[in-house]
């Protein structure tokens, strides 16, 4: 069955933007040479990614305007605006809950949550993501976009792997 991955970077008090919604924090400490290629590693179990709107206009018209990035993986787009889907990315106002739940019993391979904070935070309170891998960036924000937000319930996680390069380090916990 396929899994729902979340896979994203966050700042070391818990932000994955600064209060302008900008990510250009995003790096580590040293080199680029130190730099692991966890995105190719990750990508090679995916087909399928999941955003929100504001991720993805972020992307299109900040981070890579002139090339679509997921080019590989068909990406649902959450949103309540009326755009044309294509082949390779697909505009939704589904419940993002229902979506995943219909996705997860299609074939192919795991679904990545790319962002934002919004869809995170509305599947992690159902408990739908099955591995949570957390970039954690070595900058303190002090405010912006926090990752997780106040959840009604607790959600026991098992950490199953580390991995730190740059000043960097990963976070990888499974759902217990």
């Amino acid at each position: 069955m396929r899994k729902i991955i979340l896979f994203i970077a966050m700042s070391l008090d818990g932000y994955i933007a600064d209060s302008n919604g900008g990510v250009a924090w995003l790096n580590g400490h040293g080199n680029d040479h130190e730099n692991i290629d966890t995105y190719a590693e990750f990508t090679k179990d995916i087909d399928t990614v999941l955003m929100g709107w504001n991720t993805y206009h972020q992307i299109v018209t900040e981070l890579s305007p002139k090339e679509w990035v997921y080019h590989e993986f068909t990406t649902y787009v959450l949103t309540h605006k009326e755009y044309h889907s294509s082949k390779q990315i697909r505009f939704t106002s589904e419940n993002p809950v229902v979506l995943l739940e219909r996705l997860k019993k299609e074939a192919g391979k795991d679904i990545w949550i790319c962002g934002g904070a919004n869809v995170v935070q509305q599947l992690a309170s159902k408990n739908l993501i099955d591995k949570y891998y957390i970039s954690v960036i070595p900058t303190l924000l002090g405010n912006g976009i926090r990752l997780f937000g106040n959840m009604e319930n607790e959600i026991k996680l098992k950490l199953y792997k580390t991995q730190t390069y740059n000043g960097i380090t990963d976070l990888i916990y499974v759902r217990r």
